[in-house]
């Protein structure tokens, strides 16, 4: 336990553990990347007084070393997730991290001070994108020990849709045919990789540049989507990995054998909400859900599901033993510094990203 003075210790002596001065010596506040409006990538600024979290009981405080930028988190900037995600403003945003514990809550029991961690918080929770973030102890798992932070900060988010998409909801076998969409991409990039681990087939598509990229992580097969119509190209999948969205959701029922399975990890809410607005947006969207899976039982018995990315620390313990033996890696695009975020961000909002865009934050 901490023998900092009452007054200069922002928590409770009692809630949580500090190592050393923690917060880099800084009591007053922090570097992050804020939030201050909806809109475009101005309206997130780098700012250097933002408020060091404090940690609940079951919470980890960590010590960022390096975070990720996604496209859910340009979404949520843009203010296309507002009928699903409110946030008071100004904001920290971010759902990746890879760092170290600096102080725990008094009901934490798995971590402490010193481990290096990675996470992936709920998405009514962001704030990875600042020197210091707290997560729930169940949101966390061990940094992969053959990683660099910054090469690990890219991984937790990707992976945990790729795997609650293909093994928790598809239950892919070995022996399968797998269609994985947008295959160089964040998500694309683990999931071809955790398809390869298990056995299965893989199809892809991406552009003719990223051909050998998706090669050398395992795909078996690539459709180039700008040459080929993709549902033209491939049949008798037995599992669809749909990032594609509303737009192509139906085509996907071409690709796919009689009793075989699509999980679709978007559902066009942020284009819905753009043109309807929040609440719209929001009916619209679970309209849009009720009916795809319905039409692809009855028309053809296919099953369809939509999945958000649930934030379970034990799999990321799975990612990094799958990172130690090699199985799979990750993708990094690009590097940037945190006062370069909006630099990264109009990255991100390209769509040209080759695997992941990270921030390097220690």
């Amino acid at each position: 336990m901490s023998t900092l003075s009452p007054c200069l210790c922002p928590f409770p002596p009692d809630t949580v553990e500090l190592r050393g001065l923690g917060f880099g010596g800084n009591l007053r506040g922090m570097k992050a990347a804020r939030m201050h409006a909806y809109g475009g990538p101005d309206v997130v600024h780098c700012d250097h007084d933002a408020p060091v979290p404090a940690p609940g009981p079951k919470e980890v405080q960590i010590e960022v070393h390096a975070s990720s930028v996604n496209p859910i988190d340009c979404k949520i900037r843009a203010g296309s997730l507002r009928g699903a995600l409110r946030y008071d403003l100004p904001r920290t945003l971010g759902m990746d991290v890879s760092g170290v514990v600096s102080a725990v809550g008094t009901k934490v029991t798995r971590f402490k001070v010193g481990d290096a961690v990675v996470a992936s918080p709920n998405p009514k929770t962001p704030g990875t994108w600042a020197e210091f973030t707290c997560v729930r102890e169940s949101e966390a798992g061990r940094k992969p020990a053959n990683l660099t932070h910054q090469e690990a900060a890219g991984l937790p988010l990707a992976f945990l849709t790729a795997w609650q998409a293909l093994v928790d909801t598809a239950k892919l076998q070995p022996g399968e045919r797998v269609l994985i969409q947008a295959g160089a991409g964040g998500v694309g990039t683990l999931a071809i990789q955790v398809a390869k681990h298990l056995g299965a087939y893989v199809i892809t598509t991406c552009s003719a540049r990223n051909a050998d990229l998706v090669r050398s992580l395992g795909a078996d097969e690539v459709i180039d989507y700008r040459a080929t119509p993709w549902d033209e190209a491939v049949k008798d999948c037995d599992v669809v990995l749909d990032a594609l969205g509303p737009a192509e959701a139906i085509k996907a029922r071409k690709v796919v054998r009689r009793g075989g399975r699509i999980v679709g990890i978007t559902t066009g809410l942020p284009e819905r909400v753009v043109k309807s607005g929040p609440i719209l947006g929001l009916i619209g969207t679970g309209c849009f859900m009720a009916k795809a899976m319905a039409g692809s039982r009855l028309k053809s018995g296919i099953r369809s599901r939509f999945i958000t990315r649930k934030a379970i620390g034990a799999q990321l313990d799975v990612m990094a033993e799958l990172c130690e033996s090699g199985a799979i890696r990750p993708v990094v695009d690009s590097v940037f510094g945190l006062d370069d975020i909006q630099v990264a961000l109009k990255l991100s909002d390209s769509g040209r990203a080759r695997g992941k865009i990270i921030l390097g934050i220690k």
